[in-house]
């Protein structure tokens, strides 16, 4: 009940329509799928029957994977937020909320993207007594420090100019790159000055240090002097903006938020924990300084496209009725680069626009690393409790009759390497260490502490950030999502079995679909090699099409991805995105996944060890031109180009071949079309979908094309392949 008996929410939750047919097309494809198993396990041939077992495990697996999925399609939900509610009834009372920004490297993370992100988040619509923002650097880079400092001094005036005119979005560059001129005077004044903070930062970042005149102007570069390395050196803290300062005052005289940085401890004997080391030292630092109720955390190249997020969360974390059992409100990630069809399905936009509404129908979607509010009591451990409420509302922060001096000093220590020795933190307090996602295993662990979360997907995106413009990027972040996951099923943690009787059903396989994702590697490949294989040797592996057995696999091919292409247009997704979007399903699942898997099994022999791969987000001028229009980067002697280019060649091959045999021995292809139809058809479809791979490989001059040493191995792997198979069969 609200304040003076008015119990209206502020938010709402509608099912999505059409759900009972979908459930009705759902389960004709699955009896699609069964009469497919069926025909496999009656049908077992002579002549090739130890590849025609291969298929049925991977039909097997396909159809289980495919029922995982489900799970985040039956129970679609959709939030809708009222912010003037709120500030009607809470305006005076809003909580103070905590930003943690992480960056890790200067040089792939340039400063000037940094601190973008970081004046988006300062200019939030939000009281500015309650908001602090934090930049963890775990680059430990003076760079770094020096454009935060500039970013302070260009807030004092970049913040009442967004106020003012009502700003969105609130990040700089994106607001000056939107549009050419607008406020006349005002406009071009706080342009300028943004040019002449961004000629500073970029003039010390070629120069690769700061000047001595600088150091002069600006207190804290003392710190760096016993500095060693980014992996060997003590705490810096500086609260570059202490909101009580009457000099931390903005030109209009009003108060700043909270700017504090920190770059934690590191020694090389200690183990740093990567991101999530950084963010518990974060949860410790900020519960001295400013202890807000609510956190919020995002990666440095995610700045906020929408100053009035932070309210839409609330609504769902302070609504009277149901807010007590909401852990943390997670916003999709959304990318301002990705090209108009979507080259390496950056977007994920399935997954964001449909999937993860089916997880909040179940209690709530996963934590996903960046735009994310968390209550502070939640992600420190605590256990839900019915009849528990916490207190949402604005409290005055701790040390507010502290000195800045003294209360750097005493919140070092919590930043110490030592600090986490003997105690809860990384295990039950804070986010979990030892795994390579440690955003999604530290969200699943507050759901199994009977919390709950929800998906907020407003319509003006909350975040923009930078996706990867190179298949290689790519391919590496999808492998350390999809290693880290399947890391989570194998752990104590499972969702399978830690998840059992404490989060839904529904939850339990919506997470199994993700933590699945590495396995998939092993029935794509079979899928993806066998058929062409076997066409070579004129083998049939499918039912004919004058079978009747011939209708179940026609039906779920059809159905299935028909559905699919709906969908993606559905979520707002182009035709020709739909289709860059299944080859990019194709490649993860026969590299990333593979290399993922391969990892996993390693690591639980000890034979490896966690490792946690930042994705770059600067590119060169030339990788940028090819990225903007849709030529796809390959570049790099990676091994997983070698395992797309060995069956995209494999394919080729067994295609050429199967063609010359055909003609040579039938006079036609026609003969085969009644008994081979479906290999034709799959082997067809896998050598159109790698027209890019196979320009790389032998048109092009640029140097986005595949390595030499790439093209070798693999024609000689495939040339190889087919030969074993010639004698083998």
């Amino acid at each position: 009940m609200g304040e003076g008996g008015n119990s209206s929410p502020l938010f709402e939750t509608k099912r999505a329509k059409g759900i009972v047919l979908y459930r009705l097309f759902a389960a004709s494809i699955f009896v699609g799928i069964c009469l497919i198993w069926v025909y496999r396990v009656t049908h077992i041939p002579e002549d090739g029957r130890l590849g025609w077992m291969a298929l049925l495990g991977a039909e097997l697996w396909f159809g289980f994977y495919w029922l995982l999925t489900q799970a985040s399609r039956w129970n679609r939900v959709y939030r809708h937020t009222f912010k003037d509610v709120l500030s009607e009834r809470y305006e005076d009372e809003l909580p103070g909320v905590d930003v943690f920004v992480c960056t890790a490297d200067p040089t792939i993370e340039p400063p000037m993207m940094v601190i973008n992100t970081v004046l988006s988040i300062m200019a939030y619509d939000y009281p500015p007594e309650k908001l602090s923002v934090y930049l963890s650097d775990d680059g430990g880079s003076e760079l770094t420090y020096y454009a935060l400092l500039e970013a302070a001094e260009f807030a004092k005036h970049w913040i009442p100019y967004c106020k003012k005119y009502n700003v969105e979005p609130r990040s700089p560059a994106a607001y000056f790159a939107s549009l050419a001129s607008d406020n006349a005077g005002d406009f071009t004044h706080i342009k300028k000055l943004y040019k002449d903070m961004e000629n500073k930062i970029e003039t010390a970042v070629k120069l690769g240090s700061i000047s001595e005149e600088v150091r002069s102007i600006y207190k804290g570069f003392a710190k760096w002097n016993s500095y060693s390395s980014r992996r060997d050196h003590d705490t810096v803290l500086q609260i570059v903006i202490d909101g009580r300062d009457s000099n931390a005052r903005h030109t209009e005289g009003c108060r700043l938020p909270n700017l504090v940085y920190l770059a934690r401890e590191k020694r090389p004997q200690y183990h740093h924990n990567f991101k999530a080391g950084a963010m518990n030292a974060l949860i410790r630092i900020s519960s001295n300084i400013s202890n807000g109720k609510v956190i919020l955390n995002v990666d440095c190249d995610m700045y906020s496209n929408n100053s009035k997020a932070i309210r839409d969360a609330l609504c769902f974390l302070m609504d009277e009725e149901k807010g007590h059992e909401i852990a943390y409100v997670q916003f999709p990630q959304n990318f301002e680069n990705v090209t108009k069809n979507e080259l390496y399905s950056s977007t994920l936009r399935v997954i964001s626009e449909v999937e993860f509404h089916g997880l909040d129908g179940y209690g709530g979607t996963l934590y996903v690393g960046s735009g994310c509010f968390h209550r502070r009591d939640t992600l420190c451990g605590r256990k839900f409790n019915k009849e528990y409420k916490s207190e949402m509302k604005w409290e005055n922060r701790k040390g507010e009759e502290t000195s800045i001096l003294k209360l750097e000093e005493s919140c070092k220590s919590l930043a110490s390497c030592t600090f986490e020795e003997n105690t809860q933190w990384g295990k039950e307090m804070g986010l979990k260490y030892g795994c390579p996602v440690e955003d999604v295993i530290t969200g699943l662990s507050i759901q199994c502490r009977g919390w709950k979360s929800v998906y907020c997907n407003p319509t003006r995106q909350a975040f923009l950030g930078v996706a990867p413009t190179t298949l290689p990027q790519t391919l590496v972040q999808h492998k350390r999502w999809s290693e880290g996951d399947f890391r989570i099923l194998v752990s104590k943690y499972s969702p399978a079995l830690y998840g059992h009787g404490k989060i839904s059903l529904g939850l339990q396989l919506g997470y199994c679909c993700y933590c699945l994702w590495a396995p998939n590697c092993l029935a794509v490949l079979c899928y993806s090699i066998l058929p062409s294989l076997y066409l070579l040797r004129g083998i049939s592996v499918f039912p004919q099409i004058t079978s009747p057995w011939f209708i179940p696999f026609a039906y779920v091919i059809i159905a299935k991805y028909s559905w699919s292409f709906v969908e993606f247009l559905w979520s707002g997704g182009t035709i020709l995105g739909w289709w860059n979007d299944q080859r990019i399903w194709l490649y993860k699942r026969t590299s990333s996944y593979l290399f993922a898997f391969m990892d996993t099994i390693l690591y639980l022999l000890g034979y490896s060890d966690s490792g946690f791969v930042i994705t770059a987000k600067v590119a060169d001028e030339d990788v940028s031109q090819r990225y903007e229009k849709e030529i796809m980067e390959f570049g790099s002697s990676s091994p997983m180009f070698v395992i797309l280019a060995t069956v995209a060649l494999l394919n080729l091959y067994c295609f050429a071949g199967f063609l010359k045999e055909a003609i040579t021995r039938k006079g036609t292809v026609e003969a085969y079309d009644e008994t081979m139809a479906l290999q034709i058809l799959l082997c067809g479809v896998l050598i159109v979908i790698n027209l890019p791979l196979y320009e790389a490989l032998y048109l092009r001059q640029d140097n986005g094309k595949m390595p030499s040493s790439v093209v070798f191995k693999s024609m000689a792997f495939a040339a190889l392949t087919c030969v074993f198979t010639q004698v083998l069969f």
